[in-house]
């Protein structure tokens, strides 16, 4: 996923910027979701791979699949990912963007890794804590994984914060090893 998200990440700013210049992030945000929905689509995914099928068959698939949902600029997005073989990551351009998106307009996507199912008090006080921290508000998913054993990991877009049981357990076993 690291590797996806580095590939996604130069397309994802560029579309950010242009949308941001052109005053049209609502639109971009549309049109990626759409693109990146179509992608994951389990025919067309097998389309875009298969080898036999032409780039510009490719693109003229997509360009009339998306039909009045895409602009020139979008367009030329396409044309640019299938050039450089990058057509399977447009769902997580389409989520960096949104990332991009939330940021410039003061929000953040938080993602609160627990062991167990929390109160909704403690999501609160996490929550509220984190936008002091982060000076934003702070749009938070809960999502369970058992393999951490227990406290919490908290994952706010480039950052962070790991204080799972699981984690200080590796760390300590790592203190021991040196």
């Amino acid at each position: 996923m690291a590797e996806i998200s580095t590939i996604a990440r130069p397309y994802a700013v560029a579309a950010f910027n242009l949308a941001k210049e052109k005053k049209s992030l609502s639109e971009w945000s549309e049109m990626l979701e759409f693109l990146a929905q179509v992608s994951l689509d389990e025919r067309m995914h097998a389309f875009i791979n298969d080898s036999k099928v032409s780039d510009e068959d490719r693109e003229k698939a997509l360009v009339k699949i998306a039909g009045k949902k895409l602009n020139q600029y979008g367009e030329n997005l396409i044309k640019l990912l299938i050039e450089y073989k990058r057509l399977n990551v447009l769902p997580e351009i389409s989520h960096l963007f949104e990332t991009l998106k939330a940021t410039d307009e003061g929000t953040l996507d938080a993602e609160i890794i627990v062991a167990s199912k929390p109160t909704d008090k403690e999501v609160d006080t996490l929550v509220k804590s984190l936008e002091k921290k982060f000076n934003k508000k702070i749009d938070a998913k809960v999502t369970i994984d058992e393999a951490i054993i227990g406290g919490t990991k908290v994952i706010v877009g480039d950052t962070v914060i790991d204080a799972s049981v699981r984690e200080q357990l590796q760390n300590l076993a790592y203190a021991l090893k040196s």
